[in-house]
């Protein structure tokens, strides 16, 4: 068993505060707030009696891929320059 200290570095490495969350993103706290207005960006939740904005590292790690696969640069199958260019067809007379 966990001792009680270990257990609670282990919550602390899993959930991130929006401070936290901005700083590993390398966002700014402000960022993350508009986007969760917005329903945009990494998903987040509620926690504890307070009710504060929190985030799952590893719903963030995941979230990054996302957008690396949504990315034409990171992602070959989107990059326009990897598809044969396409034949101009004659207008017909």
């Amino acid at each position: 068993m966990l001792a009680p200290a270990a257990s609670s570095a282990a919550v602390r490495a899993a959930f991130l505060t929006v401070k936290d969350a901005a700083d590993y993103l390398g966002l700014s706290p402000r960022t993350l707030y508009v986007w969760r207005h917005r329903r945009q960006g990494p998903p987040s939740f509620r926690m504890g009696p307070r009710g504060r904005v929190m985030y799952r590292r590893e719903a963030l790690d995941a979230w990054i891929r996302e957008q690396e696969q949504a990315d034409s640069r990171s992602n070959l199958a989107l990059n326009p320059l990897s598809v044969d260019p396409q034949q101009r067809s004659r207008p017909s007379a």
